[in-house]
């Protein structure tokens, strides 16, 4: 993944996405996206950790200051997405290129295969308003959506919709209703605005994108 020069700023707040070069899948089972799992809260430290047990435990390691602040997240066969805010300049830029780099050595060394797993670079968006930045929270977590149903905007699957979201395992769709999983540590609601005060009020809003058009 090559080095970007964009100079990410604290207090503001960023869309990054990365997919796998080609559009080729970048997990193939469970254990895959539960590796990058867990480097979103092992890679977002300044210190340089080396780990080399990704048990449960994990999220009880002592990883110092974190570079940024995690909002929300979703994992896809072929890519991610992540809505971030940078605890200094340019912290963005080095959390990402520790997350792809650490989960490119890991796919790799499984696969027994070489070269680059992501594109040159991710792509970024910076979200400069608050509609903007309200509607990220639901179009990330929506994403998961494209599994089942590609053109599921212009159908009524309201409710296989919503268990589905509900049951989907990575993204952090389910930490916004409440439940209790290790997974949530890797949010940090509060660098973030509370647009979505409860549970209840976080999944009316997404039941509302789940009107057919």
């Amino acid at each position: 993944m090559s080095i970007r020069t964009v100079n990410f700023v604290p207090n503001e707040f960023y869309h990054i996405y990365n997919r796998g070069n080609n559009k080729n899948l970048i997990f193939h089972d469970n254990s895959d996206y539960h590796r990058l799992l867990k480097l979103l809260y092992t890679a977002n430290s300044m210190k340089n950790l080396v780990i080399r047990d990704f048990s449960k435990t994990i999220y009880q390691l002592e990883r110092g200051e974190r570079l940024v602040s995690i909002g929300a997240y979703c994992f896809m066969p072929n890519h991610f997405h992540l809505l971030l805010t940078p605890t200094k300049n340019g912290n963005i830029t080095k959390f990402m290129h520790k997350l792809c780099t650490s989960y490119s050595m890991y796919y790799n060394n499984k696969y027994m295969r070489t070269g680059k797993l992501f594109e040159d670079k991710f792509k970024s968006e910076h979200a400069d308003s608050d509609r903007y930045l309200k509607y990220l929270f639901s179009y990330i977590h929506l994403n998961p959506l494209k599994i089942i149903d590609k053109d599921w905007k212009n159908k009524n699957i309201k409710k296989l919709g919503v268990d589905f979201l509900s049951n989907y395992k990575f993204s952090s769709y389910i930490d916004y209703l409440g439940k209790d999983r290790d997974d949530k540590i890797i949010l940090n609601r509060v660098d973030f605005p509370n647009y979505f005060p409860t549970e209840h009020s976080f999944k009316t809003e997404i039941i509302d994108w789940l009107q057919p058009a």
